[in-house]
C-alpha cells in the first residue's frame, strides 16, 4: 500500500464546566497532569473516559508518521461547519476516527460517521449503524439472544415502580447499569445488588444521576474476558485477555467498575489486573473466540473492536457488552491481545488504516 496517503486523526476533546459554560479540556490548560484531572472529575465536572482519547492520538499520530503516512489532526468541536471545511480542505485519503461524543453526547459519535459516509470519505472503525446499536446496551443484547448467542438475562427499567416484579425473572445477584453509556460509566462497586431493597435503590439512581432507563442484569460471578478482533473482511481473533481481580480488597466485587478503568491510584485500578493470554482449556478457549467472533460480525463492527465476556463457573461464555473502536491505548486490554500476537502498536494502526482505505476502495462504483 502507498505509504504516502494522507491519514486525518479526527478526535474530540473532553470539556469540563465552569461558570461560563462548557469549556474544552486542553485548549484551557484548566486541567492538566498534575492530577487536576481527578479533581475535576470528583467535582462531577469531568468525564474521565474521554481524556485518554487525549493521549491516544498523540500515539496514534507517532506511530501513522512512524509508518510514513502524511498526517494531519482535527478536534470536533461543536463548530459542525469548521468540521465540514476541514475535510473539504483537507481532503484526506483516510480518517482515522477517534470521536467518541459531541457536546456530551456520545450517541452523537453515530452522527459524525454519518458525515464521512455522506462525503464519501474513507474513515476507519465501525459504521454509524454498529456505533449507534452497540451504545444501545438492551438493543444488542436483545439482538445477541435473538441470534442465539449467550447473554445474561436482562430487563430494562425507567421507573423503579415495578422492580419486584420484573426482577422475578431473574436470579440474585444482580449488576445495574445506565442503559446508554459505555466506558464503564456508572458501574460502581453498588452496582451489585444482592436484595429487592438494593436493586430498588439502585435503579432510582441510576435514573436519576443519568437521566436514562437502567438496564438490569443477572449478574455472572465468574471470569472477565476481553475478547479482541482485527481487521475487516478476514477479521482475526487475537489471544484472550483477562482481568484478574484477586488483588481486589475484600468485599469488592469483582468487576471492571468506572475507578477500575478510569481513576489511577483507587483501590479498584490498582486490583484490577489485565494479563494475557488467559490460561484456559482449550475446548473452553476456542468456544471463548467463536462467541466473541459471533457478536463481531452480527453486531456490524470493522477494523478492530473487543467483546467482553464473562465466563460463567460452568464455563458458559455470556457477552456482556460489545465495544466497536474500543480504547487501543498500549496498557488496555485490546493491545494486551495485540502485543501477545506478536504485533507493535505500529502494526495494529497499519492494520487499522489498510482495512479502512480497502473497504472504501471496493465500495466505490466501476
Amino acid at each position: 500500500m502507498n505509504n504516502q496517503l494522507h491519514v486525518s486523526i479526527i478526535y474530540n476533546e473532553p470539556t469540563i464546566a465552569t461558570e461560563e459554560g462548557r469549556k474544552y479540556v486542553s485548549a484551557t490548560g484548566m486541567v492538566n497532569t498534575d492530577g487536576s484531572f481527578e479533581k475535576a472529575h470528583a467535582a462531577g465536572l469531568l468525564d474521565m473516559s474521554e481524556v485518554g482519547v487525549l493521549e491516544q492520538k498523540e500515539d496514534i499520530e507517532s506511530a501513522l508518521k512512524l509508518l510514513g503516512y502524511r498526517t494531519t489532526i482535527f478536534n470536533v468541536t461543536n463548530d459542525i461547519d469548521g468540521f465540514i471545511r476541514f475535510l473539504r480542505e483537507e481532503r484526506p485519503d483516510v480518517v482515522f476516527n477517534m470521536v467518541e461524543s459531541l457536546g456530551d453526547q456520545a450517541i452523537f459519535e453515530t452522527y459524525v460517521a454519518g458525515m464521512y459516509e455522506l462525503m464519501n470519505i474513507a474513515y476507519t472503525g465501525a459504521g454509524p449503524m454498529s456505533l449507534g446499536t452497540c451504545l444501545n446496551k438492551a438493543r444488542t443484547k436483545e439482538l445477541l439472544s435473538y441470534h442465539g448467542i449467550t447473554t445474561p438475562k436482562f430487563f430494562l427499567c425507567d421507573t423503579a415502580d415495578d422492580v419486584a416484579v420484573r426482577a422475578s425473572r431473574l436470579a440474585f445477584p444482580m449488576i445495574v447499569k445506565p442503559a446508554l453509556e459505555d466506558a464503564s460509566v456508572g458501574i460502581e462497586n453498588a452496582s451489585i445488588v444482592r436484595s429487592i431493597g438494593d436493586l430498588e435503590r439502585r435503579v432510582g439512581f441510576i435514573i436519576a444521576k443519568f437521566n436514562q432507563a437502567a438496564l438490569v442484569e443477572e449478574f455472572i460471578e465468574g471470569r472477565e474476558l476481553n475478547v479482541a478482533v482485527l481487521g475487516d473482511t478476514k477479521p482475526e481473533v487475537l489471544p484472550i485477555s483477562e482481568i484478574d481481580f484477586s488483588a481486589l480488597p475484600e468485599g469488592m466485587p469483582n468487576i471492571v467498575t468506572y475507578n477500575a478503568k478510569w481513576m489511577h491510584n483507587t483501590p479498584e485500578f490498582l486490583g484490577t489486573i489485565g494479563k494475557c493470554p488467559a490460561v484456559l482449556p482449550p475446548d473452553v478457549e476456542a468456544r471463548v473466540k467463536a462467541t466473541a467472533f459471533a457478536a463481531f460480525t452480527l453486531m456490524g463492527c470493522r477494523d478492530y473492536a473487543r467483546v467482553d465476556i464473562r465466563l460463567s463457573k460452568e464455563n458458559v461464555p455470556y457477552v456482556i457488552e460489545v465495544n466497536p473502536n474500543p480504547d487501543i491505548s498500549e496498557d488496555a486490554g485490546f493491545m494486551r491481545s495485540a502485543m501477545t500476537s506478536g504485533r507493535s502498536f505500529s502494526d495494529v494502526i497499519r492494520t487499522i488504516v489498510e482495512c479502512a482505505v480497502e473497504r472504501h476502495r471496493l465500495a466505490r462504483p466501476l
